[in-house]
């Protein structure tokens, strides 16, 4: 990814500068016809040409992943990397990655550009038995495809779209996010596969908002039937039932806004309980539920079978 002029901005302005050679590329230009192209496709273009050349003299020939992550921002103008900056935003990027990978992926530094703060980074390697031959492996790596989803999710960020498609990453990302607010920071996400492809994204202040947003909840009620045994009691007003005698029965923590009448209830530790509950989540514009509630209501009106885990 490049940051301010593209080499075709700087290369209109030097054209536009010099009329000659501008009425020499426009000829040329009607003759060839236009090819607009970002960045990422030429340099996928120039890494892929050299990847063939590569495989002429060795079949086997694949180029190495690599991670670029830049950032920008007022406190970057001086080119140095803050300590605190990768503390809070490394770790999260990883956590996307290996989310969207649906494996535990490992990244490790491997060092910064001179002047400016882009961190490099790569996949920890994984040894490759002597007698399995390189092109046995995946054409595409699990940290390229968590990293497709990663790059992604932040270009619908950026554009402010629906992005339930990656609800699974979405809270790694607003970490990342919070992070970026925290230090008035930028971020800028370039990624280099074994095949030669390039794949860049950004969050700038735009998707940040938006990650923001998308945080609001909304309540959602339903009333539900909660039956079990009393495992805990409090007389700040909360109950706990476990639904069945299993360790892993699912177990309720019920409010009662009005803590007197839980006292005159009487109920012991123990006792058999059947609750009407209004179970409130709120859940934030992706979907997440954010907090969950279990309110009493009232005795249930029917007793319900305890579900017993056997």
């Amino acid at each position: 990814m490049t940051t301010g002029e593209s080499w075709r901005d700087q290369r209109r302005a030097h054209l536009a500068r010099d009329s000659t050679a501008a009425d020499r590329a426009a000829r040329l230009l009607d003759e060839m016809g236009t090819d607009e192209r970002d960045d990422d496709e030429v340099e996928a273009d120039h890494r892929m040409s050299r990847l063939a050349a590569a495989r002429e003299y060795e079949p086997d020939a694949r180029l190495d992943e690599e991670l670029r992550l830049r950032l920008t921002g007022p406190a970057t103008e001086g080119g140095a990397l803050r300590f605190q900056w990768g503390d809070a935003l490394l770790d999260p990027v990883e956590k996307a990655v290996s989310v969207a990978a649906g494996t535990p992926i490992q990244l490790e530094l491997t060092g910064l550009s001179a002047g400016s703060t882009v961190i490099h980074a790569r996949p920890v390697s994984s040894a490759h038995p002597q007698e399995q031959p390189v092109l046995d492996a995946p054409a595409t790596s699990a940290t390229s495809t968590g990293m497709h989803a990663f790059t992604k999710l932040l270009d619908a960020l950026e554009a402010e779209q629906d992005v339930r498609e990656w609800v699974r990453i979405f809270d790694a990302v607003e970490a990342v996010a919070r992070a970026l607010d925290k230090y008035e920071l930028e971020l800028g996400v370039t990624w280099y596969d074994a095949s030669g492809g390039v794949r860049s994204a950004r969050l700038t202040e735009r998707g940040r908002h938006y990650v923001e947003r998308l945080r609001g909840t909304r309540p959602r009620d339903q009333e539900i039937t909660v039956s079990g045994r009393i495992t805990e009691l409090r007389e700040s007003g909360w109950v706990k039932v476990k639904t069945g005698t299993a360790k892993n029965a699912p177990a309720y923590d019920v409010h009662f806004e009005a803590s007197e009448e839980l006292l005159r209830m009487r109920p012991t530790l123990g006792d058999n309980v059947h609750f009407r509950v209004r179970f409130r989540q709120h859940l934030d514009s992706v979907g997440i539920a954010r907090t969950t509630e279990y309110t009493y209501l009232g005795p249930a009106a029917e007793q319900t079978s305890l579900p017993l885990g056997l």
